[in-house]
């Protein structure tokens, strides 16, 4: 039985249900009592089952949700943000401008600049993208996540089974369902299971998210990602082992750039406008 069968029929019904009522309904205000009593639980036994099985509350799943399809929104349309806002289930532009710039880093006006989108990684069960790593190295290292550290992390991958080689990224946040970029990161091409080491880690206690794009042509799945609680020590080496596997419905979608927050363009921008500033003041 394939692995991700494995996962589903290990997940209860309800659970599912309740998932995609929120994929189907998330621009309407669903409440926690609705998609209990859909599913003929009780809201406590509810949350409970949900969180157990994909790792969050209803509540930040939804929110997950609604922000990644925001993002998908401002990347590939030319929608105002006010529309936007209408389409994703929020009712105020300022709460929602507010939410968006305080979670991911960036405005949504910021979000829609080239350097977003070529830096984009995305996990999703019906979409996955992973840029070239040569780029990601190249420009993510101005990421505005990133943080100065003096640690070591070496991780343990545990490709699916019969899965070809891939183009693999690890990176370390601070939050289960991250949406800005990570406090560091590695990535390594063509690799099998194997070990990949990350220098510069911030100590303290990390969500690791590798995600592999594989090689076509194996039996095995064509992107896996995997996910584990980690800990850094301040100096010296750190361990860890995860194991990978296809995306599955109870995976929160993530979509995360590696992009900084004030590119080339919106710098030379800002640049542009101070004259101005100085004079008004």
């Amino acid at each position: 039985m394939p692995a991700l069968e494995r996962v589903e029929k290990s997940v209860r019904p309800a659970v599912l249900q309740a998932i995609s009522s929120i994929q189907e309904r998330y621009f309407e205000p669903i409440t926690l009592a609705e998609l209990a009593s859909e599913v003929f639980v009780s809201r406590f036994h509810f949350s409970r089952m949900f969180a157990d099985a994909t790792g969050v509350t209803p509540g930040r799943f939804l929110t997950a949700v609604r922000l990644f399809e925001a993002k998908r929104l401002l990347l590939t349309t030319s929608l105002n943000v006010s529309d936007i806002v209408c389409s994703v289930g929020y009712s105020s532009v300022g709460t929602f401008t507010s939410r968006f710039s305080r979670a991911v880093g960036m405005t949504p006006t910021q979000y829609r600049e080239p350097q977003v989108a070529e830096l984009l990684v995305a996990i999703s069960p019906t979409f996955q993208r992973l840029p070239p790593l040569r780029t990601l190295r190249a420009a993510g290292r101005s990421c505005a996540s990133l943080q100065n550290g003096t640690g070591v992390l070496s991780m343990q991958l545990d490709m699916p089974r019969g899965s070809a080689p891939a183009d693999t990224l690890v990176g370390l946040f601070a939050d289960t369902v991250p949406q800005c970029g990570p406090v560091a990161f590695g990535g390594m091409a063509n690799m099998s299971s194997g070990e990949l080491t990350i220098h510069g880690v911030p100590a303290g206690r990390w969500t690791a998210i590798a995600v592999a794009q594989h090689q076509p042509g194996a039996a095995g799945p064509r992107f896996s990602i995997g996910y584990s609680g980690v800990t850094v020590a301040p100096h010296g080496p750190s361990t860890a082992r995860m194991g990978l596997r296809a995306p599955a419905p109870t995976d929160a979608p993530i979509a995360i750039t590696l992009a900084s927050k004030q590119s080339p363009f919106t710098q030379r921008m800002l640049a542009a406008q101070r004259p101005h500033l100085r004079a008004a003041a």
